[in-house]
């Protein structure tokens, strides 16, 4: 009897990834042009435009395109052996860790439905240790210094004050597939600017007052702006001046 074939889970931007990566082997969009706008891509693909944004930084990894914020995105010449990148991912830079292919938009939905139940749980439960480690890991949150590792430390602090185990390792371990996505990284690259981090820190200030007010309607509902608001910077669209 012959045996049963391995069955792959595709992710959706992987899919919409390889076909326009086809389209350029094919010819279709040459070397050093300009691919079609986001929304035109999602409109002639019949896909959200994070799908066709996440697609197209996981090209730019492989070598096939080059992004341009504020300008566009533009095809790359292929090698001298007329091949492009390779098709896999390369691992994230995450101390060794093996590289996820979940898109960064599926994993800030997540956080989304979960973060904010967690700041408001903070707000209940949190010794007044825990909110002073939450304070901590917001006033040592610095623009110059690492402030990717200080936002993790904010928002372990306030899961580890939720006074819920599960959810607290729920919410780490979301981080950690993020710390893990090369798409993740590479998004964060274009669109996460000292800027932005100033915005962040706007945020996080927002929801430490909610939490150390003992107010979970008002830090659920701060929670949930910084992280749509997130989503929004990293939705920017290439092609415009965005927050370069």
């Amino acid at each position: 009897m012959a045996a049963f074939q391995a069955v792959a889970s595709t992710r959706l931007y992987r899919m919409i990834a390889d076909q326009i990566a086809g389209r350029i082997r094919a010819g279709d969009f040459p070397a050093g042009g300009r691919l079609p706008a986001e929304r035109e891509l999602a409109e002639q693909l019949q896909v959200s435009r994070a799908s066709v944004r996440e697609a197209l930084i996981a090209l730019e990894i492989e070598g096939y395109v080059e992004v341009r914020v504020g300008t566009g995105v533009f095809v790359c010449a292929p090698r001298d052996d007329g091949q492009y990148g390779a098709p896999a991912l390369p691992a994230a830079p995450a101390g060794g860790a093996e590289a996820t292919d979940i898109g960064p938009f599926d994993l800030l939905e997540t956080r989304l439905l979960m973060e904010p139940e967690c700041a408001a749980l903070a707000a209940q439960k949190a010794s007044p240790a825990q909110i002073g480690a939450i304070r901590a890991a917001h006033e040592a949150m610095s623009l110059t210094d690492g402030p990717a590792e200080h936002d993790r430390a904010f928002h372990s602090a306030i899961a580890n004050g939720c006074g819920n185990a599960a959810l607290a390792a729920a919410i780490s371990h979301i981080w950690q597939l993020s710390s893990t996505s090369p798409v993740f990284h590479r998004l964060e690259e274009h669109f996460v600017t000292t800027n932005v981090w100033v915005e962040a820190q706007k945020e996080h200030e927002r929801i430490l007052a909610a939490i150390t007010d003992r107010d979970p309607i008002r830090a659920r509902h701060a929670m949930h702006d910084h992280l749509v608001g997130i989503m929004a910077r990293l939705r920017e669209d290439f092609g415009s001046g965005g927050i370069r």
